[in-house]
């Protein structure tokens, strides 16, 4: 796959999924449900509009990480021309900075990711749950993933 195809590459939601987030998204936003779901807020790059949609942020290391399962998706090109977002969950906002993670340490945290929320994302990942983290390395140019760097 291209560098090209990797940067554009994304899955979008079924109308289900679509559905599905809203609800999640909603729900966190109320403070209710998994406490790893928030509901991620970032300012649209061509409209300026704050656009919405439910994360799982996983900790690893004592570190905040964000993955895109779908690829780059709308809220990861936003999120890069923002340079930051908000996490809301219930009435607690935080916002972060973004360091983008380099292919090459995305792997561990790749592997990480789908064994922690494999009921949720395993379908936007041709490795199997469990699997050795070598195998992510061909695949991790195809997800997005930001260490976030709180911001006062």
């Amino acid at each position: 796959m291209s560098s090209e195809q990797k940067t554009t590459t994304f899955q979008p939601p079924t109308g289900i999924e679509a559905f599905f987030n809203r609800t999640m998204g909603f729900l966190a936003g109320l403070g209710i449900g998994p406490e790893f779901i928030y509901l991620l807020q970032v300012r649209g790059r061509k409209t300026g509009k704050i656009f919405s949609t439910p994360v799982n942020l996983m900790e690893v290391g004592g570190r905040q990480i964000l993955v895109a399962p779908r690829g780059r998706t709308q809220w990861v090109r936003n999120a890069e021309a923002a340079g930051e977002i908000t996490l809301k969950r219930g009435s607690k906002r935080q916002r972060f900075g973004l360091r983008p993670i380099a292919d090459e340490q995305k792997p561990e945290l790749l592997k990480e990711y789908l064994d922690r929320y494999q009921s949720a994302v395993k379908k936007f990942f041709p490795v199997a749950p469990g699997s050795q983290a070598e195998k992510f390395r061909e695949i991790a140019g195809n997800y997005a993933v930001f260490e976030l760097i709180a911001k006062p």
